[in-house]
């Protein structure tokens, strides 16, 4: 028998989620068969899968120990190496380089961003994962591989619940910057656009007018710098859709430095691009009500180094 007590991270989550993420390796078929058999149960009784676990709450396993596991955690053997661009007891801000991955694919299962950030937490003393039942720290945005920038990490689930609301409600300003190909025609604007994602393909696709499986697309520009033939762009994303800023600068004549899928990059890789050039380089708290991090209401993060904008158009650009 294996017994967990509720501690403050773990409380407001129903049951059945609590031990998806306590004992992973015990499959959902089984876990309903155990509460109705009661071989688990809250505080000594039957308990409903819907039923909410509250502080306090003593979760009795009477199951095989196979269950449970015992190997060290992942993100031990990912590198603790980050770039803080802010930290706090709630949250931490990380500069993602570019071709690191933020969660595990089939690819890659060690070196993410997520493992690096908790690996980084556990030597700090601040994530202690033998005193968490299912919570560990969690991204609260993700960036693709090959762009680099801020990703916002929640330390506990209070800050977790809070960030995945305001990001939900727009209350979280992002910008980027990125080097495009040609100049925009206007200097700067509020582009609306129709999106649909291309599943088999794995890019998207911009319209013109809606369709009946496309979704509005607003993203708004400002140019930074030009010389004629390239542009240093800052873009803030109004809606949050997949490829955004690379599809729609395509859709308007204006593809990313380096970007392969949307324009050919063959003359960008000769001359160092390795990654399509787009950095959320920017991030602003934007809260419209009072919440726990109200503290940061009003506060913006920046990173101190975008390799293509340091001193603006490269000069491999400017001839």
């Amino acid at each position: 028998m294996k017994e967990f007590v509720i501690n403050q991270n773990d409380a407001g989550q129903r049951l059945d989620k609590f031990l998806s993420k306590a004992v992973r390796l015990l499959p959902k078929n089984l876990m309903y068969k155990y509460l109705r058999l009661k071989r688990i149960k809250v505080n000594g009784k039957r308990s409903e899968i819907s039923y909410r676990l509250q502080e306090g709450d003593k979760v009795s396993l009477y199951i095989n120990d196979e269950f449970f596991g015992s190997d060290k955690p992942l993100f031990l053997s990912a590198k603790p190496d980050i770039n803080v661009v802010y930290e706090d007891e709630n949250i931490l801000l990380a500069d993602k380089p570019q071709g690191l991955i933020v969660h595990e694919d089939e690819g890659e299962d060690v070196d993410t961003l997520i493992n690096r950030v908790q690996h980084y937490l556990y030597l700090k003393g601040e994530y202690r994962p033998e005193e968490e039942l299912s919570f560990a720290p969690a991204l609260c945005n993700r960036i693709d591989r090959n762009t680099g920038g801020i990703v916002i990490i929640a330390k506990n689930a209070a800050a977790l619940r809070t960030l995945n609301e305001k990001i939900k409600g727009r209350e979280l300003r992002k910008f980027y910057l990125c080097l495009v190909k040609g100049v925009p025609r206007l200097e700067e604007a509020t582009l609306t656009h129709y999106h649909r994602k291309n599943e088999k393909e794995n890019l998207a696709e911009i319209f013109e007018r809606p369709r009946r499986d496309t979704k509005t697309m607003v993203t708004k520009y400002h140019v930074l710098q030009t010389n004629g033939r390239y542009s240093l762009l800052e873009v803030e994303l109004m809606t949050g859709r997949f490829h955004q800023i690379r599809a729609h600068m395509a859709h308007i004549g204006c593809p990313l430095v380096g970007d392969g899928k949307y324009a050919s990059n063959w003359k960008e890789k000769k001359l160092g691009f390795s990654y399509q050039a787009l950095y959320s380089y920017k991030l602003q708290f934007a809260f419209q009500e009072e919440c726990m991090l109200s503290y940061l209401n009003g506060k913006t993060f920046q990173v101190e180094r975008v390799w293509f904008a340091e001193n603006g158009i490269p000069g491999v650009l400017s001839e």
